[in-house]
């Protein structure tokens, strides 16, 4: 697999995570039950670092062969 392939791949997941936080938002803003609006907001903080970095790999896997593209370092050795 081509860095170019997994950079796709990242975008997928990051729209399938997209969409599951919106989902747990809604349920989050008709949900009445305190323990239930714990679990969805628990969740939901699981959730949105996994999107972040999700996002920042698909982006660094996308420009990684491009010269002078500033790579974070984060993901640097």
């Amino acid at each position: 697999m081509t860095l170019a392939e997994m950079s796709g791949e990242y975008r997928a997941s990051a729209a399938l995570l997209r969409s599951r936080l919106r989902k747990l938002r809604q349920e989050l803003a008709r949900a009445e039950d305190p323990e239930e609006i714990w679990h969805l907001k628990r969740r939901i903080a699981e959730l949105t670092p996994m999107l972040t970095q999700v996002n920042e790999l698909a982006e660094l896997t996308e420009h990684y062969y491009e010269r002078g593209y500033w790579r974070s370092e984060k993901y640097t050795l």
